[in-house]
């Protein structure tokens, strides 16, 4: 397993981690001895990381990762990275809120600090229910300063966003050079992020993203690699959650298809052409993997085996992409 530089965090993470959520669910669902039987097969392969959040099972999965992280010799555990969703209609204090969420996650976690913090709300111009604007985020005493209060208190070392909601607003909050990881939205249907700043494209923009975390030296972990599910196979699960905006379930299938037949066969199954796309891009630390059974593991360390895909492969889906786009 290749390791990747993590932005400026000086970690070296494996190009691809355990994302412990809900949509894949392999350590929220199954019996313990599965969880244990994923987790060695992940650390035999060289994976380093995993990727969970308080709201993952409504804090199962943190309690599951706890306790099979504290199964293993001290010098055999992963890094771990957790996440807060704040209710910003609530009278309840950021600053309370922080301190409640993190000191329940690091309890669940069984741990005295956790490696990575993340902001789980998405990020737009001005702030509009749950989703948390630009103001609230970088002024005076918002949620960046709290963030910053717990990494300096010791209970995180390094902090991060989920880069989901209005590609301006995440724009400025990566480079205010506040926070220092990002999770990206990118897959072989929506790889925009790769895009250069006001590019076209006609599905949830995040253009410019991935350049604007490259000019604050922040690491990626690439989230939604598969589109839910869409890209690895025709069966829906119904845990389809869409994250961006004016998702159109039966459109995505429809570019998934083209996609899949423009890169042929020889490329591996879906889901491992899916992962190797990722990996082709080397501006990404990491790919956070959801997985629903060890066969899915097994898949996913076969496609790292295979490398990225080739420099043809991948002008065959800008090819496709260039066409739909007119």
């Amino acid at each position: 397993m290749n390791k990747r530089r993590f932005g400026r965090t000086g970690i070296e993470i494996s190009e691809v981690v355990i994302g412990a959520g809900w949509v894949g669910g392999i350590l929220i669902d199954p019996d313990p001895d599965v969880m244990r039987k994923a987790l060695r097969m992940a650390l035999d392969a060289g994976i380093n990381w995993i990727d969970t959040a308080e709201s993952y099972g409504a804090g199962v999965s943190e309690t599951n990762v706890g306790w099979l992280v504290e199964e293993l010799d001290a010098a055999e555990r992963p890094g771990i990275s957790t996440k807060a969703r704040l209710d910003i209609e609530s009278s309840e204090t950021i600053a309370s809120q922080l301190d409640r969420k993190l000191d329940a996650s690091l309890k669940r976690l069984r741990m005295d600090s956790v490696d990575l913090y993340q902001l789980h709300n998405r990020i737009v111009g001005k702030t509009t229910g749950q989703d948390i604007g630009v103001d609230n985020m970088l002024g005076a005493d918002g949620i960046a300063d709290q963030f910053e209060r717990l990494r300096e208190d010791g209970r995180v070392r390094h902090i991060g966003i989920t880069a989901l909601g209005e590609v301006g607003a995440l724009t400025q909050v990566a480079t205010s050079g506040r926070f220092d990881t990002a999770q990206i939205y990118y897959n072989l249907i929506n790889p925009s992020a790769a895009m250069p700043a006001g590019a076209a494209w006609d599905d949830h923009s995040f253009c410019g993203l991935i350049d604007a975390c490259k000019a604050s030296d922040m690491g990626m972990m690439n989230i939604r690699v598969f589109a839910a599910g869409v890209i690895a196979t025709d069966q829906r699960h119904g845990r389809e959650v869409p994250v961006t905006a004016g998702v159109d379930l039966d459109r995505e299938q429809r570019t998934a298809h083209a996609l899949l037949e423009a890169l042929g066969d020889g490329q591996g199954d879906r889901a491992q052409m899916a992962l190797r796309y990722a990996l082709a891009n080397p501006d990404l630390s990491c790919v956070v993997l959801g997985l629903a059974k060890l066969e899915h593991l097994e898949t996913a360390l076969a496609a790292v085996e295979m490398g990225p895909l080739p420099a043809d492969a991948l002008a065959r889906v800008k090819a496709v992409h260039d066409e739909r786009l007119g």
